[in-house]
This record gives C-alpha cells, structure tokens and sequence, in this order.
C-alpha cells in the first residue's frame, strides 16, 4: 500500500503517484483483459469536450468477481484509500477511460466533488485512483493537475460541451497562484487524488493509446443522505493481491460477466443542471 511518505504528500498536495504500483504482469493481464472485452466496449460511450473531440468511457457501480473487481477491491488500493480517506471505505464507482489514437477527446478542468456533492454526499470524504493501463504521456493526454487546488474548496462548476468543467475564472487566478504538473506514468503506475483536486487531460494526439481504469472509494462514514445512481454505503470485501492474478488467468474470458454497468440513459457524468451526476 501507500507509504508514510505518499501519504503525505496526498494530504499536502492533493496527490500522489505510486510508482509500479503495479507490475508487469498484472497490469498486462488488465491491459488484454479490458482491450478484447465485448462488453466494456459495449456499455461504452462518449462526451463531447467542448474542443472538438469525444472522450469515450465505460462506467460501473459494484466491482463484482472478474479482473476489474479484483483491481477495485484488492488490499493494497482499498487499505491506501483507507489510510487515505481515515477510516472504512466502500467502492462508489469505477470507469475505463478510453483515450484512442488521434481521436481521444479532452476533459475540462474539473474537480471529482464538483459533481458528487449533488448525490447527496455531504463532505468531500472520496479518493480517486487512476491506474495506468497504457503509458501515459503529454502527446496522448496525460492527467494533469494544480497541486494544493483541493485546500480551496469546491468550486462552482458550468457546462462546456457535454462536460461540466469548474468556473474557469477561479481555474485561471489559481493557475496564476499555483503550478501546472503533468502526470506522466508507465503503466502499472497509480495516482491517488482529492476529490476536490482540479485536474484535466488533453486531447489525445498522438499515434499511442491512452486507457486508464479509475477507480473511486467513499469514506463509509460519509454515506450519502439521498438515492442517487451510484450506490450509497455498501460494503467493500476485499481480496487478497494474490486474487489478481489467479483471478486474471481463470476467468479472463468471464472479465466483465458480473460487471453492474450503470445505464446510459441514467448517467449524467459531467453534465450541469441535473442532481443525477457522475
């Protein structure tokens, strides 16, 4: 898990990259899993950035039993997001990002708590962790985010595209306050992030894919007051690391088979005017 040093560079920074987070094997094994499953390119579906592209995902609630539920609910990224968030955590969601050659599309400046506090999740008590499927560079996109952003609170947030992006006017004063990092990863790297921490990622402009498995943790204390279409306190069972790889060669076929996909129709990730957010 995270140590005693990336703990507090989250807590001061607002995140922190676990280099080889994952190894070799295990992050093949996601990597072919999510590249040759049906059903993730199914359920997938795109966002207009607001720039000319289409950001293409696939969104889902409960980890369940395959590849991508072993990845969420395995010990060494739910016991980091505990250490992270103080306490019992419970999966909120995970996502595939999908950032193709040349036509992966950009997410605005946004923070993760910008759209989950209208799901009735009082306080900002939610950590991220973007797990590096393929390599992640400038030229196809990589993450990027404002160090110490998260300490400023939630910022209002205003439609661009189909996105919602935060009020660019506070994103700009900040920018002129704070730097700009680009998070460049190999695969198997991980970064843990605030749910208040600004970050985007730019359009994918390179001839080299860009696909990255989030995956999102609630503290359980911090149980939403209201239904909404990501679940409310619910918990976790946690796995073994070992259960990556037993699970990835057994059931590689089966990957997704028990994946509880959020419905299209249902989902209102990064939209404004609506209390039924991603």
């Amino acid at each position: 898990m995270l140590t005693a040093d990336q703990i507090a560079e989250y807590q001061r920074e607002g995140y922190c990259i676990a280099r080889g987070f994952f190894d070799r094997d295990e992050i093949d094994l996601l990597r072919r899993a999510a590249k040759e499953d049906r059903e993730l390119d199914r359920h997938a579906f795109g966002r207009a950035d607001g720039e000319g592209g289409t950001v293409r995902l696939s969104l889902w609630n409960h980890p369940g039993d395959g590849i991508y539920g072993m990845f969420a609910r395995c010990e060494r990224v739910v016991r980091s997001a505990e250490a992270l968030l103080g306490g019992e955590v419970y999966h909120y969601h995970s996502k595939m990002i999908m950032k193709d050659p040349r036509v992966g599309g950009a997410w605005t400046w946004h923070q993760d708590y910008g759209y989950w506090y209208r799901n009735g999740v009082l306080w900002p008590l939610l950590t991220s962790v973007s797990i590096a499927v393929d390599g992640a560079t400038k030229a196809n996109g990589c993450l990027q985010v404002i160090p110490r952003s998260h300490e400023v609170g939630r910022i209002d947030h205003v439609q661009s595209g189909e996105q919602a992006g935060a009020d660019m006017e506070r994103v700009t004063a900040l920018l002129e306050r704070l730097p700009l990092v680009h998070c460049e990863m190999d695969p198997g790297d991980a970064i843990f992030f605030h749910a208040n921490l600004l970050h985007r990622s730019d359009m994918n402009r390179s001839d080299e894919p860009r696909w990255s498995m989030i995956c999102c943790y609630n503290a359980a204390r911090n149980d939403p007051y209201q239904d909404s279409h990501h679940p409310r306190y619910t918990p976790l069972d946690v796995v073994p690391d070992t259960r990556i790889r037993e699970v990835g060669i057994r059931r590689f076929a089966d990957s997704a088979a028990d994946v509880a996909w959020l419905d299209v129709a249902r989902d209102r990730s990064a939209r404004t005017g609506t209390t039924d957010r991603a």
